[in-house]
């Protein structure tokens, strides 16, 4: 069965955001009288939903990280900074275009709320691309909960089988596995951990967001996996 919809991760897949959420997170730290953590420290937090990222960022602060409302403050120092420093990743909005008139539908499943997510792409000009937005604050739960995703491909009137999710954490790669998804790695993002990431046979990476339609291209389940352009490699 051919690949039919594209679910993408948002932050470190389809927007460098780590500016603004380093900012975010360090406004909130200097209202609580704490010390600023460094871009790489906040970077290496996200990905598991705002609420992780807070707590995180205070226990590596030093502060309590169950300090009353610093959930909504962080949230509203974020909704100051949404789109000051994030943009597209380079080659993003040229491979939403190919893949949508290749007919493919595109989605996006992130573990950032869903408010601050539809604004974000509203104004980075990327709402047009996606039929579907959900995001973690859903009454679906948050990645590596498939419920999100096998939501998204039956809106879509799809098998998971015929749907590939397109991230750059661990956290995506188990979301995909979960619900029998194809797994598209983005290696080009911020959400590896050191090691990488150890894929299975036929799943898909790619370095560059340009590479994206070739890599979707080449899925074929009827021939046991993926014939990877030479800009991917199926594992890391």
């Amino acid at each position: 069965m051919a690949i039919r919809l594209v679910v993408f991760d948002l932050d470190g897949t389809l927007i460098d955001s780590r500016r603004d959420l380093a900012d975010a997170t360090n406004a909130l730290i200097a209202e609580l009288g704490g010390q600023p953590l460094s871009l790489e420290a906040v970077t290496a937090m996200v990905g598991e939903g705002a609420a992780v990222l807070v707590r995180r960022a205070l226990t590596a602060a030093g502060l309590d990280p169950s300090a009353p409302g610093a959930l909504d403050r962080f949230l509203a120092h974020y909704g100051d900074r949404l789109t000051v420093h994030t943009r597209p990743y380079d080659g993003i909005v040229a491979s939403l275009e190919t893949l949508r008139s290749d007919g493919l539908a595109l989605a996006v499943l992130t573990n950032k709320p869903g408010r601050p997510t539809r604004e974000i792409l509203e104004r980075l000009g990327l709402a047009r691309f996606f039929s579907q937005v959900i995001g973690g604050d859903s009454p679906l739960g948050r990645k590596p909960d498939p419920a999100g995703l096998l939501s998204l491909a039956a809106q879509a009137d799809v098998t998971p089988s015929a749907t590939v999710l397109v991230g750059d954490s661990p956290i995506d790669v188990k979301t995909a596995r979960a619900a029998r998804a194809v797994v598209c790695l983005a290696r080009y993002g911020f959400g590896l951990p050191a090691g990488g990431v150890a894929l299975q046979p036929g799943e898909l990476a790619v370095d560059v967001p340009s590479a994206l339609p070739a890599a979707i291209r080449s899925f074929r389940p009827d021939i046991g996996g993926a014939r990877l352009p030479e800009t991917s490699q199926s594992h890391t």
